[in-house]
């Protein structure tokens, strides 16, 4: 009996996009981290239609998305636009942070609290949260079955900007620990991942709702576009 309508070549191609949520409702300015109550503002909501009819004519067949509120509400738009359910994964979740619910940043005093010094001893760690090996393993676990659910077309994967740049990072083989006013992961941009049969070929970068994000957050997204492509 033949197997070949069952197999995968090796060459078949999947598309992966993997996209940071939209612009989240936060007046008091707190590190919401895995909170649950944050939503979508009103520009966030515009973020995701955008991102939505930016992807309108692409072969999109698979849309998973985060558990939080402001992803799920992110990835809805794009499932719509093609008649399909909107699935959940775990992987896909915020990194853990031991700030979460708290003001923290730059220029706030919090490094000057010696309470917090204990957490921020081990940038390469960090040794605030989840460790980046952890991001990276959970991560690259919903991309593979991201792909494997589209097999021949493409999926959208939404998530959080620290777990996408920790992916990113590590599959074009850059260290983890970084910059985080450097993230090239703006608010609803795109991160896809091109594959061969199960390998990764490319991975490129596109920020369809750019003008709709604040100036004072592009920092560390100065590029619109680009692609890296992988050798055999």
């Amino acid at each position: 009996m033949s197997t070949s309508d069952n197999s995968h070549t090796s060459d078949e191609i999947t598309v992966v996009h993997v996209m940071r949520h939209g612009e989240v409702e936060n007046p008091e300015g707190v590190l919401y981290g895995r909170l649950p109550g944050y939503h979508l503002s009103e520009l966030g909501r515009k973020m995701a239609e955008r991102v939505a009819e930016h992807l309108t004519s692409r072969d999109i067949t698979h849309v998973v998305a985060s558990p939080l509120e402001r992803a799920q509400e992110t990835a809805s738009p794009i499932a719509k636009a093609h008649g399909l359910d909107l699935a959940t994964d775990g992987r896909l979740i915020e990194a853990e942070n031991v700030f979460q619910g708290k003001t923290f940043g730059v220029g706030d005093g919090a490094l000057r609290r010696p309470a917090n010094w204990k957490h921020v001893v081990n940038p390469f760690k960090p040794s605030w949260g989840e460790p980046y090996v952890d991001q990276v393993v959970r991560m690259m676990g919903a991309l593979h079955a991201a792909k494997d659910a589209a097999r021949g077309h493409e999926a959208v994967c939404v998530s959080h900007q620290l777990p996408i740049w920790t992916l990113r990072s590590y599959v074009e083989k850059r260290r983890l620990w970084h910059d985080p006013r450097k993230r090239q992961c703006t608010l609803a941009s795109l991160t896809t991942f091109t594959f061969q049969g199960d390998r990764i070929v490319s991975v490129g970068y596109t920020e369809p709702a750019r003008d709709l994000v604040p100036p004072h957050l592009l920092a560390g997204a100065k590029a619109k576009g680009n692609t890296k492509a992988f050798g055999a």
